[in-house]
């Protein structure tokens, strides 16, 4: 048994579940069950000893996987998958559940877009809370199958920073290709920037 703790998903937004417990379920060798499912073989007089002996291991393996969903759920949740049969079973079913079918998926792509566009640094504190801010919308996005790409994230970030980092986006988009920039590295570029205006504020008071 796991001595890793099995995320729970009472605790978590499912999206952020469903990942820790892939990973979970990974490390323990279990993940290819979800995956592929498990199919209840049919007895046949003939059938070799070894054969035998793989079904069961497949078997003890999908159990198992079972046994970890089940653990990370509330009663509540419990309920929805008790009559799962096979983990693949479970996941899809808990999926549907907090996913939604293709018209809620779409539904929820179209306001995470929504949120995307309408995004603006006036909000947060810091660079690094808006990072913060926009990834996790971003990585929504993601998770419910739009492509967005790094690139397109960059510009959002710099197009919509509060007008105190004007310089500074002018002196980042002519001295670097924004395609080929990395989201690290602009947060870098740009916390530096934040720290030398609070250090020049400071100074005058000092």
């Amino acid at each position: 048994m796991s001595t890793l703790p099995i995320p729970c998903l009472a605790d978590l937004k499912y999206g952020n579940w469903s990942i820790q417990m892939s990973v979970l379920l990974e490390s323990e060798g279990l993940w290819d069950s979800v995956e592929r499912g498990y199919k209840v073989p049919q007895e046949r007089v003939d059938q070799m000893e070894a054969q035998r002996t793989t079904m069961v291991e497949q078997k003890r393996k999908d159990k198992k996987t079972l046994f970890f969903i089940y653990k990370a759920l509330d009663e509540a949740t419990f309920e929805k998958v008790a009559e799962a049969t096979t983990s693949k079973n479970a996941w899809e079913i808990l999926q549907v559940a907090y996913k939604g079918d293709k018209r809620a998926k779409s539904i929820r792509l179209q306001i995470l877009r929504g949120e995307f566009k309408s995004l603006e640094m006036k909000e947060s504190k810091s660079v690094l809370d808006y990072f913060t801010r926009v990834l996790v919308i971003v990585n929504q996005l993601r998770r419910n199958g739009d492509d967005i790409e790094d690139s397109r994230v960059l510009e959002k970030i710099l197009r919509s920073l509060e007008p105190k980092y004007a310089y500074v986006v002018v002196v980042i988009k002519e001295s670097k290709d924004v395609k080929e920039m990395k989201v690290q590295e602009l947060l870098s570029s740009l916390q530096a920037h934040e720290a030398r205006m609070q250090r020049k504020q400071r100074e005058p008071m000092e």
